[in-house]
């Protein structure tokens, strides 16, 4: 068996299969003598049999075909087409074979294609999870379905079922009116929205629906809440219950609370920062360690070095990249950014070798940051989770601000990393740099 899987070219010129040595060389056939049938019947490929004499591509075809079929004409429809001509010949078939064989994929994959036409709305109707979102997105990535805004579907998905947590009828229907006038609302104007504005919207909604709970177990309503109540279940829960203050600024508006309630301020400023030593450390790791792939080096360079939040991190496009001899130029937030050796070269790796390249899911794919959804950058959590184990992403961030505004004035970095000024006037604070006394010593030269 693994003689017939060893590839290559043969002293002889020939290129395929070397199932056979000689004077301990692969060897081919011909020159080798070993009679063993690599031959695919179906398309006469020389390479390893997977089943019934065939290859795995022409296997894959075959599951392919199956599982797309209308059941009423035993054909694939023209509409599902593009999507089973790109599985078919993705890079690595064992790949869609693994996948395709799936009892609950093959399932879901006949269930589509007893629709007619496919279209998102068939597609809600489908059982929740991964694998939904998983073949809506290649339907998408090859033009079958429009796309759309699935952070928008999820989160209106998610609050109907959400509404159904309350316990009361009239809360209810407040509830109801604020995911539609405040979130949806924000969410529409703002298509496409990040996965912080969509984790946001849910935890604010999460919090409001446990405080109008809490009072219909107290027998209160929102018209008739007190300051005292109020207070009371902050007291009671989490620092998350702080999150209601969103909630109460629409009610305020709304006029259904007293526009008196006031929620205590979260205190700003106190996140931890990586020191200089540890942050000089962790980069070090980052460049020498064989264990960290090319994608996770790339994204804790631009936070070490450049203080990059990840959330912009993951939306970077190859466009954004220049490749020169000497040099990387990376576009991060409207300026470029140079990146010299041995700096550049993650981003060289990723351009030879992106990720997610050897499957249907994505389709010359801008996005350098690929993720497991076709068509769609990974997300800057499973960023920030790869990245756990060496560092805080958010404490080195803070850590290369305050590094940065001991060296620099201020105006530049804001312009150069995309950040407001005055965020970087708070770092410059932390690290006892006086923006002000440089402005004045350039007005006195």
């Amino acid at each position: 068996m693994n003689a017939m899987r060893a590839t290559g070219t043969c002293a002889c010129g020939h290129e395929g299969v070397l199932p056979g040595r000689i004077d301990g060389r692969p060897a081919c056939r011909t020159c080798s003598g070993v009679r063993v049938n690599i031959d695919c019947r179906r398309c006469g490929a020389e390479t390893e049999l997977y089943r019934n004499q065939m290859c795995q591509r022409c296997v894959l075809a075959d599951l392919v075909d199956a599982a797309f079929a209308d059941p009423q004409t035993g054909k694939v429809s023209a509409q599902l087409r593009p999507v089973t001509d790109a599985i078919k010949s993705m890079e690595r078939a064992n790949s869609g074979l693994t996948w395709i064989r799936q009892k609950h994929v093959h399932t879901m994959l006949r269930e589509i294609a007893a629709t007619s036409p496919v279209t998102h709305t068939s597609m809600d109707r489908l059982d929740r999870g991964r694998t939904r979102d998983y073949i809506r997105g290649l339907l998408v990535e090859h033009g079958v379905l429009e796309p759309r805004d699935e952070l928008i579907a999820r989160f209106t998905e998610w609050a109907d079922d959400a509404e159904d947590r309350l316990t009361d009828a009239d809360h209810r229907a407040i509830i109801h009116r604020y995911i539609r006038w405040k979130h949806l609302r924000h969410m529409r104007t703002d298509s496409p929205i990040s996965n912080g504005t969509f984790l946001r919207a849910k935890q604010v909604t999460t919090v409001a629906i446990e405080f109008c709970n809490w009072l219909t177990d107290n027998g209160k309503t929102l018209a008739s809440a007190t300051q005292g109540d109020l207070d009371t279940w902050l007291a009671e829960g989490a620092t998350t219950r702080l999150m209601v203050a969103w909630f109460l600024t629409w009610t305020r508006t709304a006029q259904v609370t007293d526009p008196a309630l006031t929620v205590p301020r979260h205190r700003r400023g106190t996140a931890a920062r990586l020191p200089h030593d540890d942050q000089a450390g962790a980069l070090d790791h980052v460049l020498t360690s064989s264990e960290w792939s090319s994608r996770n080096q790339f994204a804790a360079l631009l936070v070490l070095v450049f203080a990059q939040p990840i959330a912009r991190i993951v939306q970077l496009r190859w466009d954004d990249v220049t490749i020169a001899p000497d040099n990387v130029t990376v576009n991060v937030a409207g300026m470029p950014i140079r990146l010299d050796h041995p700096l550049d070269g993650p981003v060289r790796d990723l351009a030879t070798n992106p990720e997610q390249a050897n499957t249907a899911a994505h389709l010359d794919s801008p996005w350098i940051f690929r993720g497991a959804m076709p068509g769609n950058h990974v997300t800057a959590m499973h960023v920030r989770r790869q990245l756990r184990p060496l560092f805080s992403s958010l404490a080195a961030r803070l850590g290369t601000l305050t590094e940065l505004s001991r060296q620099a004035p201020v105006a530049i970095l804001a312009e150069a990393l995309g950040y407001t000024a005055a965020t970087l006037e708070k770092h410059a604070a932390v690290s006892g740099a006086d923006y002000g006394r440089y402005v004045s010593d350039l007005a006195q030269a």
